[in-house]
């Protein structure tokens, strides 16, 4: 059984400045990491492969030369092979391109798939709608917001535990099928040292857009159907009133003087 888990290098959110005059996030100097959400769908991908026999991971990239990254930190957790999707002419992709060459690569690269993983959605764009859209381009069944994922006793259905308004579904789709992973196990998995020395010796294999059977308008900025037009913060919140080294009832008449000063009391 081979897994396939999509996974994406996204700046470190904490970190993230936007340029005021041009409105782009400001990228220079800034920490990547491996996506939260696709380190989750990465350790379902793992916990399956211990549990049941004959079970590989491939772990699937989009990106700049860079994300190479991602890819041996998802050896260090696991996987055993990567593939790095790299061309300048996949630059500016909206989720529709993207998800398209992806979708691409898997079907012409990987072949013989069982089970896509993804996250739920990126951090830095957090739109969750390339995992809906490669499922869609690539004909499989689809389910999302997962929490748990394992497999059938027969190991021809994916059995996955969702994240619904009101509590958790158990339900099953026929391999092939996608899922979109929104949380796992509250402990996940430390690589050891054997872990990250091993993870040098694991292959990765380059693909460009001359690899894929993809018309070169459909690629990149160019194949996408929507663009971002500008980058910006939201507005700085007011100052919150803080109170700090008060007795209580000395606490009780400042608030009490606020609320008043607000309108809220009378």
């Amino acid at each position: 059984m081979k897994i396939v888990v999509c996974v994406k290098q996204v700046p470190e959110v904490t970190n993230v400045q936007v340029d005021p005059k041009t409105g782009t996030l400001i990228r220079e100097g800034v920490k990547s990491i491996l996506n939260p959400f696709c380190e989750y769908a990465l350790d379902h991908a793992v916990r399956i492969k211990d549990r049941f026999q004959d079970v590989s991971i491939t772990v699937v990239s989009m990106g700049p030369p860079q994300a190479r990254d991602v890819l041996m930190r998802s050896f260090e957790l696991g996987a055993d092979e990567g593939i790095l999707i790299t061309d300048r002419k996949f630059a500016g992709a909206d989720t529709w391109a993207t998800s398209l060459t992806l979708a691409e690569a898997i079907r012409i690269v990987v072949l013989d798939y069982d089970l896509v993983l993804v996250g739920k959605q990126a951090i830095d764009g957090d739109t969750a709608q390339v995992g809906p859209e490669i499922a869609e381009i690539l004909g499989l069944p689809q389910i999302t917001y997962a929490v748990d994922v394992t497999l059938a006793s027969t190991r021809r259905q994916v059995r996955v535990t969702q994240e619904v308004e009101k509590g958790y579904e158990v339900i099953e789709a026929s391999l092939p099928a996608l899922v979109t992973c929104s949380k796992g196990e509250v402990v996940r998995r430390a690589p050891s040292f054997k872990d990250v020395i091993n993870a040098r010796q694991k292959p990765i294999r380059l693909v460009s857009a001359s690899d894929l059977q993809i018309p070169e308008e459909q690629l990149g900025l160019q194949g996408s159907y929507t663009q971002v037009v500008k980058v910006f913060p939201p507005p700085a919140k007011k100052s919150n009133l803080l109170l700090q080294n008060l007795e209580a009832a000395d606490a009780a008449r400042e608030i009490f003087g606020f609320l008043k000063e607000k309108r809220f009391v009378e």
